[in-house]
């Protein structure tokens, strides 16, 4: 069977009330089946309801808002049909990446608009005709003041990770962006928390909206799988070779690495293989034929990394298994509980090792309260942690072989250099020649991975009043300080100067949702901000000034490039 031809997905996903077009994409890109979040959204969706859906990143809910989207969207047209908002930059180029994916059979025309992006190319896109707009609210706002947005025809507005918007100061703006779209429209919002704040949105823009929590059923105790589970927090464009050094790291004797879709195994397969592991694919498009060659090979040790989906996972149980790897958070709490119970039957040990994205830490909560068992957020290996791991290995390799007895005939080559060199330094020169054999250092092992692992987050303290979105800090106006933020430039803080103030249109959420857009820092870490009618100083953590700085005045702030730089000590 090819990838093209799954009956179990075409059936799931045509059980919505999907297009049939729709689900013959969905199927080419590897989809299996729908996630809980699309299966329960979709069908209400197509019937035209709002919806407020809880739930958090990765769990399928670009999907479950795409596609009743695409379904809806009369690709005539030139002005928008649909208005997706979303707090980043990053995220509007994930979530118009992934609307032009799923519509490109329908030729449904997607445009991204974010701070940073030059407004000519915007402009251009825009004047030539687009059915769907992906955005941040700053952006859009500017359109809309500018008259370079019309929004006429926004017949469904999704508002995505509500609750990061509010964070980052954006709840003026989203009342003034859905102010500008018809009152008859559909409204989606979702989030990863139902705060006050939330509840009130909804309140305001949403009509009877159906709603949907998608989160995980406690387990009893004694069902909780007990292996050592550990999370590393590092962005996507890092994944890879996160994954590379944690498996060198690791040395799996069999480890399963999970993955959402197909398409994402193959590529994962290939480029595991790529660089010099023993890769096997398993997924919903293979035949029984292929399914039993690749288990033949893991069981036998011909492989040593099988990469899947969750479906074609089910019912493998290899009694070597050490590792379950999840490429990702698992869309769904459960799934995780199943995956990685595979390392840990009949009394065996394993260990679970999860990639996170940092936005979806709400995701691991949701898991460490279903298995009542807390995820051990690791530090990325380093280069040095590569070397010391590599030589461990050398070492236990070459006690092994002395252990031997098949070595000898080695001999009269040390004997023949022993006048000229001295016996440490000759072994020493072999152990060199042995790890240069094995492929050495590429260029990529040698760079270190980013640190990604700054979104822990403190407990929400009772008794907050209005205007703190779950508990999370927010900068206030003119000049107001986080709450709980050290007051100037505090320990472990440096203010950065930017040249645009108050005559320049700029607030405290502008400021926040540039540092916030373009650095990647969450939004907490983001201090005092001060504005001034000419200029803004605004606090960050010591360690991200330099991040900060380089990234703002690459992109500057509202679209418009400022001089940006450290205030200068007094």
């Amino acid at each position: 069977m090819t990838p093209s031809q799954s009956p179990e997905a075409n059936s799931e996903f045509e059980a919505l009330g999907l297009d049939p077009r729709l689900v013959k994409t969905l199927s080419a890109l590897g989809y299996e089946e729908p996630t809980p979040i699309q299966q329960q959204a979709i069908p209400p969706l197509l019937a035209g309801k709002d919806l407020l859906g809880l739930a958090a990143t990765g769990t399928g809910k670009t999907a479950a808002f795409a596609l009743p989207i695409l379904q809806g969207i009369d690709t005539g047209g030139k002005t928008p049909a649909a208005l997706i908002l979303v707090p980043t930059r990053e995220l509007a180029m994930q979530v118009a990446q992934a609307v032009h994916r799923y519509g490109k059979e329908l030729g449904v025309e997607v445009l991204p608009l974010y701070g940073g992006q030059a407004f000519g190319q915007q402009l251009k896109v825009l004047k030539r005709g687009v059915n769907v707009v992906v955005g941040t609210p700053g952006r859009v706002l500017d359109h809309i003041g500018r008259g370079t947005l019309v929004l006429d025809g926004v017949g469904i507005v999704v508002l995505d990770e509500a609750d990061e918007m509010l964070d980052m100061g954006f709840s003026e703006d989203l009342d003034a962006i859905l102010a500008a779209v018809p009152e008859e429209r559909q409204t989606v919002l979702f989030s990863a928390t139902m705060a006050r704040q939330i509840e009130a949105i909804a309140r305001r823009h949403l009509t009877d909206p159906v709603e949907i929590r998608i989160v995980g059923a406690d387990l009893p105790e004694e069902e909780a799988p007990k292996v050592q589970q550990m999370a590393y927090v590092v962005r996507r464009s890092h994944k890879l070779a996160a994954l590379g050094r944690i498996l060198d790291l690791e040395s799996p004797e069999a480890a399963i690495v999970f993955c959402r879709t197909r398409n994402e195994v193959d590529e994962l397969t290939e480029a595991l293989n790529g660089r010099g592991y023993r890769a096997e694919a398993l997924h919903g498009g293979m035949s029984q034929e292929e399914r039993d060659r690749v288990m033949k090979k893991l069981r036998t040790g011909s492989a040593e990394l099988l990469i899947a989906t969750d479906v074609a996972a089910r019912g493998i149980d290899v009694a070597h298994l050490t590792h379950v790897i999840n490429y990702e958070v698992p869309s769904a709490a459960k799934a995780y509980v199943h995956r990685i119970g595979r390392v840990g039957r009949a009394g065996r040990e394993g260990v679970a090792i999860t990639l996170s994205d940092p936005r979806e830490h709400q995701q691991l909560r949701n898991i460490e309260r279903l298995t009542k068992q807390k995820v051990k957020v690791a530090r990325i290996p380093t280069v040095a942690d590569l070397h010391a791991r590599r030589l461990e290995l050398l070492r236990a390799s070459l006690r092994e072989t002395l252990l031997g007895d098949d070595f000898h005939r080695f001999r009269v080559v040390v004997e023949s250099l022993s006048d000229e060199f001295d016996v440490v330094d000759i072994a020493m020169g072999a152990l060199m020649l042995a790890q240069e054999a094995s492929g050495g250092d590429s260029p990529e092992e040698m760079e270190e991975i980013p640190d990604a692992t700054l979104w822990e987050q403190k407990p929400a303290a009772k008794g907050r009043g209005k205007g703190s979105a779950s508990g999370k800090d927010r900068p206030t106006q003119r000049g107001g300080r986080k709450p709980g933020a050290s007051g100037g430039s505090g320990a472990g803080t440096t203010r950065i100067f930017i040249r645009a103030g108050r005559s320049d249109g700029i607030r405290p959420q502008d400021l926040v949702g540039a540092i916030v857009g373009e650095s990647g820092i969450p939004a907490r870490q983001v201090g005092e901000i001060q504005i001034t009618d000419r200029f803004s100083l605004v606090e960050v953590p010591d360690t991200e000034v330099d991040r900060v700085v380089d990234a703002l005045r690459g992109s500057g702030v509202r679209g418009k490039k400022v001089t940006i730089r450290p205030e200068r000590p007094r």
